[in-house]
This record gives structure tokens, C-alpha cells and sequence, in this order.
């Protein structure tokens, strides 16, 4: 018989498990983003004490070694003057006429629909050092953002 038609087990078809990816970059966070990555690890722990299936077992387990890496690099940025942006302010902007408030956090406590965005996204790194009155590009147009105020 034709080794293409041998069939060693389910295993062989199965999807491999990766780690879950870390962003590049440093980790930074604020003191909230801290405590969710603390609170975080506590559930994932209790969790784990309380699973019999295997499978069950290594997917939080590999849950764990995240948080766990996320928790040993994490490191906190101090709460900005609110002279300019920066990571921890939060910046009221206009943009295509439209006023937005959000709030630059670290990659794991990111949340847009929340008005919380990651440090590293485009709309954040474009805001970064600015000042409320100035007007930035972005998008590939000119003078697209209008910074309105920047606080803590």
C-alpha cells in the first residue's frame, strides 16, 4: 500500500499550538494596566487548579506563560504633566471634523471601543509629543488632527 494512503492517527491533522505572540517592543503600562495583568495571572491560576481535561490544562497554561512574560517585563511609566502627549495622557482631538477624546495605554490594556489605545498604533505614534493647539499630519494629509487639549 501507497504511504499516501496510510493514515498514521488523528494527531498528525491536527493544527500545531503556537505560543501566543508578544508585541514587539518594550512593555510599557500604567498602574491600571499593571493591576489588569495582576488580575489577570490571579484568574488564569485559579483556573488552572480547578482543570482535569488536558487539553484544557495546556491552553491555560500557555495563557499563563503570557501574562506571566507580560508581568515579569511590564514596566510602568509614570503619570505624564499633561504638557503633551504622551503615554498615560489622554488627548481631545478633532479629526476629519469629528472630536475624539482617547487615552494612550500600554498593548495589553488596550481597548478602542473604550477610548483606550496602544502606545503603538498609528493615530497614537502621530499624536505623540504634540500639544493641544497643534495641528498634525496624518493619513497622508495634512494637518488632519487638530490637538485640543492634553491632560493627565
Amino acid at each position: 500500500m501507497s504511504v499516501a494512503f496510510r493514515r498514521e492517527g488523528d494527531d498528525e491533522h491536527l493544527e500545531p499550538k503556537f505560543e501566543l505572540p508578544i508585541p514587539p517592543g518594550p512593555n510599557l503600562v500604567t498602574e491600571r494596566g499593571l493591576s489588569l495583568i495582576a488580575a489577570r495571572v490571579a484568574e488564569l491560576e485559579t483556573q488552572l487548579a480547578g482543570l482535569v481535561d488536558e487539553d484544557a490544562i495546556k491552553k491555560v497554561r500557555r495563557d499563563l506563560r503570557y501574562w506571566l512574560t507580560r508581568q515579569a517585563t511590564a514596566q510602568v511609566v509614570p503619570t505624564p504633566d499633561g504638557a503633551a502627549v504622551s503615554f498615560g495622557s489622554t488627548v481631545t482631538f478633532r479629526l476629519n471634523g469629528k472630536a475624539r477624546s482617547i487615552t494612550l495605554v500600554g498593548d495589553d490594556e488596550a481597548d478602542p471601543a473604550a477610548g483606550l489605545l496602544s502606545f503603538t498604533a498609528p493615530l497614537s505614534r502621530a499624536l505623540l509629543g504634540a500639544e493641544a493647539g497643534d495641528e498634525i499630519d496624518f493619513g497622508g494629509k495634512t494637518a488632519a488632527i487638530e490637538v485640543l487639549t492634553v491632560n493627565a
